[in-house]
């Protein structure tokens, strides 16, 4: 994944002429100093860079258009050390194309109780001028995250950091291409949508190619290639015994590993970051595409099954958030329950196609039959995932809109060993419990399809439904579910009535 220092987020500090010079230069001498602060925090994952002061209509408008053309900036911070009337503002925030972060903070942190006077005053006016700005972006209905608190305070660079990574999330949507090999499951509804509203909403475009394409990639692999794979495969992974050199088998692995670099040599030359495909329209392939695409998403690829081009996206997006961090993100399926009253939970798994960076555990390399789209038996990743704090989060279409859905979840290794089950696989219980949670996620039209997380929270994916623009429903341990649907019953009516 790329190194998030690459993206910046710009520091533009508001003020004006009427303080005088002297006043000017101590606004812009702090401004530089707050800007190399947040830029050296190692709570922040993105670089921060300084722009000058900004004092007129004119001033703001030159550089918003300037982080607006900015292929590395991805977003913008303002903040008001003195007040800055905000119709200086209007024109720059009609433009405005990158996710806004208002910082509230002010440059002391404690008010000089023995020397403050009107000088001061007139300095350190933070606490109206971002008042005055935050009508402005309130009135122009204009999306942005509001951060309060000093400067320094680690909770703010955190908050920080949770914006500027989501912006990261957003910023790489920006022209992606999702490659669809093949269509959609046959008659399956949650996992379709509107492909062009989704590239007007999202930047990212959504393609079909022909598969017999991808097979010709796959049949172009030399032996150097695949023996190189396969050295790979053998020196990373446990390897069932009738997949060695001499194992019944191993003609499975050689075609399992050509399937792998004919896709990977097909998503990077067409510059692809995401790819979906379905058992129902493989034609020519031997065998379904089970550690190819495991390994293709363990590097960062956005994927999903049966056509599910709204996940793969944001299985990217969430890959790219979360860089850097420990854990991982990958495409999951609510598969099978465990109604235990007393430890209910869920199995989360899907036919081959789960992310080995969800384990600390070293996978094992297997073949087995699968039992659907009518091929050679798949090789497959098998693992148990890790426990630990996570969340579930689906995007779907609601017709007039885009709703995002997170789940906040308790993830458990599996309770007892599953000795007949040739997948990978994680549990995990749903909150604030099992019943709620379920029926809130079916309530707000939660697809099976997920990216499971690790390591991100609610907080990242509702910031990056806000840069969006789109509904954001967050199902956590204070859920009731009256009031959940009261909540989707107003998204429905704020939507009829907001429609753009």
């Amino acid at each position: 994944m790329k190194n998030l220092k690459e993206n910046e987020v710009w520091f533009i500090t508001g003020s004006q002429h009427l303080y005088g010079e002297e006043t000017l230069r101590q606004v812009a001498e702090h401004s530089q100093i707050i800007a190399k602060e947040l830029n050296a925090s190692d709570k922040i994952a993105v670089s921060t860079v300084f722009k000058p002061i900004v004092k007129t209509t004119e001033e703001i408008s030159s550089v918003i258009q300037e982080a607006n053309q900015a292929p590395n900036c991805i977003g913008v911070i303002t903040w008001m050390h003195t007040f800055s009337p905000a119709k200086m503002w209007v024109t720059g925030l009609k433009i405005l194309q990158k996710p806004l972060l208002h910082l509230h903070t002010q440059f002391n942190q404690d008010i000089p109780w023995n020397s403050i006077d009107m000088d001061f005053m007139n300095l350190n006016q933070s606490a109206h001028g971002d008042r005055e700005f935050g009508f402005m972006a309130a009135r122009m209905k204009v999306n942005r995250k509001v951060v309060v608190g000093h400067w320094k305070d680690p909770e703010v660079h955190q908050q920080i950091d949770v914006w500027a990574r989501a912006a990261s999330g957003w910023h790489d949507w920006q022209g992606a291409k999702i490659a669809r090999f093949g269509d959609n499951m046959r008659n399956v509804a949650v996992t379709d949508g509107d492909k062009v509203e989704a590239e007007l909403r999202f930047g990212f475009s959504v393609n079909t190619f022909a598969v017999g394409d991808l097979v010709e990639r796959i049949n172009a692999v030399t032996d150097a290639q695949l023996k190189e794979l396969i050295d790979e495969y053998e020196a990373t992974y446990t390897l069932s015994d009738n997949l060695h050199a001499n194992g019944d088998k191993r003609q499975s692995l050689l075609d399992a590993a050509k399937i792998e670099l004919g896709m990977r040599h097909f998503l990077v030359e067409g510059g692809f970051k995401g790819f979906s495909n379905t058992f129902e329209d493989l034609h020519g392939m031997k065998q379904l595409p089970g550690i190819a695409t495991q390994r293709l998403m363990a590097d960062g690829f956005g994927y999903a099954g049966e056509g599910d081009w709204k996940t793969a996206a944001l299985v990217r997006a969430m890959k790219v958030m979360a860089s850097g961090l420990e854990g991982g993100n990958a495409f999951m399926e609510d598969y099978t329950y465990h109604f235990d009253p007393n430890n209910s939970l869920v199995l989360g798994s899907h036919m081959l196609e789960v992310d080995p960076t969800l384990t600390n555990d070293k996978p094992n390399v297997e073949v087995h039959p699968l039992g659907i789209g009518g091929k050679e038996d798949p090789v497959r990743l098998v693992f148990n995932g890790t426990g630990g704090n996570g969340l579930n989060a689906s995007i779907v279409d609601m017709g007039n809109r885009f709703r995002l859905i997170v789940n906040d979840v308790e993830a458990v290794r599996p309770i007892e060993d599953l000795p007949n089950l040739p997948v990978a696989r994680v549990m995990w219980k749903p909150l604030p419990d099992m019943k709620t949670g379920c029926a809130a996620w079916i309530l707000a039209g939660g697809a099976h399809h997920t990216c499971f997380s690790q390591n991100l929270t609610s907080e990242h994916l509702n910031d990056f439904a806000t840069m969006a623009g789109i509904e954001s429903v967050h199902i956590d341990k204070d859920t009731n579910l009256r009031s959940l649907q009261n909540e989707l019953k107003w998204s429905d009516a704020y939507y009829q009535f907001n429609q753009k």
